[in-house]
């Protein structure tokens, strides 16, 4: 019997990708991204644990569940990011410069 490609694990690798590229959108593109990038690669894992020896791309899965991984990790982070900064400038800020200035000097004197 020819072998088949395990389903999704070309998706799950480029997705896994995406999410570590994308973690600089805020994380709001890379998180969801990873989640369904972990999501596929569970159902692929049970379905290649299955029945082993009829599938191929079990690496190819496996490195997008890593990069998924590594993704959601630097999109949750990323995000904790901006929302402490926000916390710290204020929504007011980010719509007057010169406020978001005045408000920039203060953190640089609390350093």
């Amino acid at each position: 019997m020819e072998k088949q490609q395990l389903p999704n694990s070309t998706l799950i690798l480029v997705f896994g990708i995406i999410s570590i590229v994308l973690c600089w959108c805020y994380g709001i593109i890379g998180i969801p991204l990873s989640i369904i990038a972990l999501v596929l690669a569970s159902k692929a894992k049970k379905t290649y644990m299955e029945e082993p020896e009829l599938y191929t791309g079990y690496q190819n899965m496996n490195i997008g569940k890593i990069l998924a991984i590594i993704g959601l990790i630097l999109n949750v982070l990323f995000l904790c990011y901006v929302i402490y900064i926000l916390s710290q400038i204020g929504w007011d800020a980010l719509n007057d410069p010169e406020l978001l200035m005045e408000r920039m000097e203060e953190m640089k004197a609390q350093n």
